[in-house]
């Protein structure tokens, strides 16, 4: 495989992540209700961001990510990592269904919308 195919399949990886932060039925049912058929919830979301996203963001341009596309995804960085900061998503007394209510999460899921669709991208 060559490196242009690898660093693609990495970025696709990254995106599905972020639809899962977009996507408030998604959390409702995955997240609160754990239903599946996915077996994931906030923290995995989170830490797979920072985890699959930091390397990304470091070398965006050879991810072929447009300047304005890193502009989004930088903006949803800062956002979750304020959020994360703020409210300590990994505590275990803060209940997912209340955490995903507050208005700093709805404007992380409406960034992720927005680098969704900046990449044109809407797999699952």
């Amino acid at each position: 495989m060559t490196k242009e195919i690898i660093r693609q399949q990495i970025l696709e990886e990254f995106l599905k992540n972020i639809v899962r932060l977009s996507d408030e039925k998604y959390q409702e049912r995955v997240w609160v209700r754990a239903e599946g058929p996915e077996c994931n919830d906030i923290d995995d979301a989170v830490v797979d961001f920072f985890d699959d996203g930091n390397p990304i963001l470091e070398k965006y341009k050879g991810y072929g990510i447009s300047e304005s596309q890193y502009s989004l995804l930088m903006t949803l960085h800062q956002k979750l990592r304020k959020f994360t900061d703020t409210f300590g998503v990994y505590s275990p007394e803060k209940s997912t269904a209340k955490l995903i209510q507050f208005p700093q999460w709805q404007e992380i899921r409406d960034v992720s919308k927005k680098v969704l669709k900046a990449f044109n991208f809407n797999k699952r």
